[in-house]
């Protein structure tokens, strides 16, 4: 896959509104303010395809770009407290509509902040993927900001707590440094093309 082909196609504030799955899709699902937007950036080698805010909560809608054959899915961040009651319905609404649809699923990145420990809906998002039966791996974002050992210690306790399996792969990233990027690609590139990832 040549992710300099990448392309922006729609965005979509309703599932309803989303288009029929006719490609492979990589879903990318993480809490508002995990650096989603950056980590796409980063993987597709732009500064500015998936629009960075100062302000977590800012993607409300799902955004669809396309590369060589192969959909990607960003999904709204969830579990930002600073928006209203009806917005975060809306926003759960788009998730959930997005998963409940016949879609081709090839991968589901689910993006944690490896700072911390998981969140109630990274552990409610994870236990979904796992009870679907969806192929997902685990980007652990903002290593940048922890030592080496600090990001092993996390790296284990994380596991733990997703209670994730041997084969589920956990990818150490930084946005910032590039850290984990190219781990990241290749298990995107051969979850596209039907491989085990």
């Amino acid at each position: 896959m040549n992710i300099n082909n990448v392309a922006f196609e729609r965005s979509f504030g309703i599932s309803s509104q989303l288009p029929p799955s006719s490609l492979p899709e990589i879903a990318f699902a993480g809490r508002s303010n995990v650096g989603k937007s950056s980590l796409l950036n980063k993987l597709f080698n732009r500064k500015s395809l998936a629009k960075v805010s100062q302000t977590p909560g800012k993607t409300a809608t799902i955004n669809f770009f396309s590369c060589d054959g192969v959909r990607f899915v960003d999904l709204p961040g969830y579990g930002y407290a600073k928006v209203s009651k009806a917005e975060k319905g809306r926003w759960a609404e788009l998730i959930e509509g997005y998963f409940n649809q016949e879609r081709n699923l090839a991968l589901v990145v689910s993006l944690v902040d490896i700072r911390h420990a998981a969140s109630d809906l990274d552990e409610n998002m994870i236990a979904f993927l796992q009870d679907a039966q969806l192929p997902y791996a685990v980007a652990l974002t903002k290593a940048d900001k922890l030592s080496r050992q600090q990001q092993k210690k996390q790296k284990a306790a994380l596991k733990r707590q997703l209670a994730l399996d041997e084969d589920v792969p956990l990818v150490v990233c930084s946005s910032e440094k590039g850290d984990g990027i190219d781990e990241l690609r290749a298990l995107i590139g051969a979850a596209a093309r039907g491989g085990a990832v």
